[in-house]
């Protein structure tokens, strides 16, 4: 790996991710390095045309270059092509059947999926609805959407019962989600549909929002809690996975992780 490269774009990342002007001692404090070496970081960003300096006050800040290419870049990207190998991935890993879904108003939208090939599985299909209160993958991004109850209401209007284990209380749903958001993942149990259960965590993207979520339906028969968990341990990771193909960055939270600090030398 180039060094050398690899300092410079940790110092850009880091530029762009303050969301102010920066001067020399910000990035030397922020890295633990000599104040001559972020000096010389920051005058080489701004010669290759990655950053501008105020003339006014020295200070740094990125340049609308990242804005143009990341711009180009999305024109281009595939959400669903991008993370069908993580999809793929976790089905292969757990046999059971793994899907991508996407907030639409109340309800969410099956984006891709894979089958389970197993005798007894659970079905869902592309373009398919679901209640997004009822569904792990639903939960997930109400969660990561944070509404209050009145937000909550107007997105979603009357909690019906689609089945005898649907919550059809908001003061009850606020609290799942909130469940949800301190685990990490979300949690089916029979409240959709009779049988199937789920589980489900958000995927982000580079600018920390929750764009689609990850989902996995299982049989209530292969769903006890001890194998609920450690399936929800590789659907996180997979989200988590996902999320990096996608630019994203955590910060800290308890969906997130916080990064480790980097060195400029």
């Amino acid at each position: 790996m180039d060094s050398t490269l690899a300092k410079g774009l940790a110092a850009l990342e880091w530029m762009v991710r303050q969301q102010r002007d920066c001067r020399v001692t910000d990035l030397a404090l922020a890295f633990g390095t000599a104040r001559s070496n972020a000096h010389r970081t920051l005058q080489t960003l701004v010669e290759c045309g990655w950053a501008v300096q105020d003339p006014a006050t020295s200070a740094y800040r990125p340049s609308l270059r990242l804005f143009e290419l990341g711009s180009l870049v999305a024109e281009v990207a595939d959400i669903g092509a991008l993370l069908r190998p993580h999809l793929a991935a976790l089905a292969q890993a757990t046999g059971e059947t793994i899907h991508l879904a996407a907030l639409d108003g109340a309800e969410i939208v099956y984006l891709d999926k894979f089958d389970s090939p197993l005798p007894v599985a659970a079905y869902s299909r592309v373009g398919g609805r679901a209640a997004a209160y009822c569904v792990a993958s639903g939960k997930a991004l109400l969660a990561a959407a944070q509404l209050d109850t009145a937000a909550l209401r107007a997105r979603l209007g009357q909690l019906a019962a689609h089945t005898p284990n649907s919550i059809t209380d908001f003061d009850a749903l606020r609290a799942e989600l909130e469940r949800t958001r301190t685990r990490g993942y979300a949690e089916n149990r029979e409240e959709w549909r009779l049988g199937v259960c789920g589980l489900g965590a958000p995927v982000f993207n580079a600018r920390g929002e929750a764009i689609a979520a990850l989902g996995m339906s299982v049989p209530s028969i292969r769903f006890a809690r001890t194998q609920a968990r450690g399936l929800a341990e590789q659907v996180m990771a997979c989200a988590r996975d996902a999320s990096t193909t996608l630019g994203y960055r955590a910060s800290p939270g308890p969906m997130t992780t916080t990064p480790k600090k980097r060195r400029l030398e």
